[in-house]
């Protein structure tokens, strides 16, 4: 028999650490190849990791809650074999995957040049917790150990992460940079710098209040969406479209799709398959931001808003949307959707969203108001459906008519998109539904 280590696999681009949620075998338990061994959770979402090999767990080198790295290992198996650990390709694999991707910010390219003969690095004592990608950004930045403590982090137990130090990074180089800690009990709070902005207002809580802790995965929503109104001046503009050859086409075309492909045809493939469109017509919508960069994106990725059981809200992405078919839509969204919905998604699943579309028509609501996911710059909101008299203009003169009415609203990042351009991708969009060709194939 031999030890086989289980290591901590890649998960995408950017993550580098992840928290063990519980082991689903224990120690002395056999396991089977591909058997789902343990939960954990990253910044992005919850998962599951399987074994590539069968065998037995005789340690578990990582228990619950604690943090392992990508390529560490998390438990050692029994295996038939002769080998005394993981294979020499295995080794080589894990150390790839412990050299994450450098994400699109200028603070990590920096981190890519030798720090200056004169610099000293900042020591960190062992009582606040960093995964190394932030401790570097912190050592590179300059960024002491009282102003980390001051990060109200977003990961678990409030860790910070590193979106966390990235955006205190941002802020702190458009402000003043905090006095050093001094005796003074004043002067510390005078001096201590805040990653949210101004401090909260304080609750009054009454005896018959009830005090509901936040999950994890509202944590880091709250954050996310916090930075973004800091971080981009939203314009939001509103449009009326008439669907009714929309729906009309739906009507006809969602049975049959239904007997041929066992999937049920949503009108969210359409939407996405405007705003791709309308993507191709005016690309600099699908950009990101880079101090004073602007990053055109190449690929077309639309991250579709989701909402979970749990009242939380998540945004799967289907990748290289422009390349799919309507009927190749429908599948993804459909499959995104369900794993969304019962936890099985991938990390990969969640990231390099270039645009995002919200429906909130599904709740009933006719229009809102949408945060900007960063580091995307637009973000389009579909409310409800509704029959409604309209005006119909016709050959014979306008009429009056019972339409099929939806209101849009695209919210934009005004450092970069200007209300000429978020109102005319708009249009586009609205030009592209309301012209919807009932003779479309599925």
């Amino acid at each position: 028999m031999a030890e086989y280590q289980l290591l901590l696999p890649s998960m995408g681009e950017g993550v580098m650490e992840a928290t063990i949620i519980s082991w689903l075998f224990n120690e002395g338990d056999s396991v089977n190849e591909d058997d789902s061994v343990v939960e954990i959770a990253t910044d992005k979402v919850d998962s599951d990791v399987p074994t590539p090999v069968a065998g037995k767990i005789v340690k578990i080198l990582k228990q619950k809650d604690e943090v392992a790295k990508v390529g560490e290992a998390i438990a050692i198996l029994e295996i038939a074999g002769e080998a005394s650990s993981t294979t020499p390709e295995e080794k080589a694999s894990a150390a790839e995957t412990n050299t994450a991707p450098a994400p699109d910010h200028d603070v990590l390219k920096e981190l890519e040049q030798p720090l200056a003969a004169s610099a000293t690095p900042t020591a960190f004592s062992g009582d606040l917790y960093l995964s190394p990608l932030v401790k570097s950004i912190a050592q590179q930045e300059n960024i002491s150990e009282d102003e980390l403590k001051s990060i109200k982090g977003s990961g678990l137990e409030g860790r910070i992460t590193k979106e966390d130090i990235l955006a205190y990074v941002a802020n702190r180089k458009t402000s003043a940079t905090p006095s050093a800690k001094t005796t003074d009990a004043s002067s510390v709070a005078a001096s201590q710098p805040s990653a949210s902005g101004p401090a909260p207002v304080p609750v009054q809580i009454s005896g018959e209040d009830e005090i509901i802790p936040m999950d994890r995965v509202r944590k880091l929503i709250a954050d996310a969406m916090v930075n973004s109104k800091r971080i981009s001046p939203h314009v939001t503009s509103f449009i009326e479209t008439d669907v009714t050859n929309v729906v009309k086409w739906r009507t006809k075309n969602k049975a049959i799709f239904e007997k041929r492909e066992g999937e049920k045809l949503t009108f969210m493939p359409i939407f996405v398959r405007a705003v791709v469109k309308a993507i191709q017509d005016y690309p600099l919508i699908n950009v990101s931001v880079d101090g004073d960069k602007i990053i055109k994106k190449k690929n077309i990725n639309i991250g579709m808003a989701t909402a979970l059981p749990d009242g939380n809200l998540i945004v799967p992405v289907i990748k290289n949307a422009d390349q799919l078919s309507l009927s190749g839509l429908a599948k993804a969204i459909n499959d995104l959707a369900y794993r969304a919905r019962n936890k099985k998604l991938k990390p990969e699943d969640t990231q390099g969203a270039t645009y995002t579309i919200s429906n909130i028509g599904s709740f009933g609501n006719l229009m809102g108001t949408p945060i900007i996911p960063q580091p995307q710059v637009a973000i389009l909101a579909v409310g409800a459906i509704v029959k409604k008299p309209a005006v119909v203009e016709t050959p014979e003169g306008d009429m009056i008519g019972i339409r099929q009415l939806m209101f849009m609203s695209h919210s934009y990042d005004h450092r970069v998109v200007d209300g000429s351009l978020g109102g005319l991708f708009l249009k586009r969009v609205h030009d592209y539904l309301q012209d919807w060709d009932p003779n479309t194939e599925i």
